[in-house]
């Protein structure tokens, strides 16, 4: 059997949309702007596969630490750790006070 180790293994359950919320996102989860040093919330859209964090950050909250290009620079705590985490805005949500 071939090694199948693509980037979206084992998430069939945690990928999957409601029936009547299947397709692409409103243009203005694309548009979004976020400030350094704001909480943001990592929930992946399965439809935009560019710009996917890597499955293991989906539901963790992060700090906007900066920009590239289309995309956000993110710092989220791993345990003991710090890892940074580049994601499309498609991918992001403000958090609510």
């Amino acid at each position: 059997m071939a090694l199948h180790n693509g980037p979206r293994k084992k998430t069939r359950y945690k990928f999957k949309k409601d029936l009547r919320k299947r397709g692409l996102p409103p243009v203005t989860s694309v548009i979004q702007n976020f400030d350094v040093g704001q909480k943001v919330h990592i929930v992946i859209e399965p439809s935009v596969q560019k710009g996917m964090p890597h499955r293991r950050f989906h539901g963790r909250t992060g700090t906007v630490v900066g920009q590239r290009g289309r995309a956000w620079v993110l710092e989220i705590r791993d345990g003991n750790s710090t890892k940074v985490v580049i994601a499309r805005p498609q991918h992001l949500k403000a958090q609510t006070v």
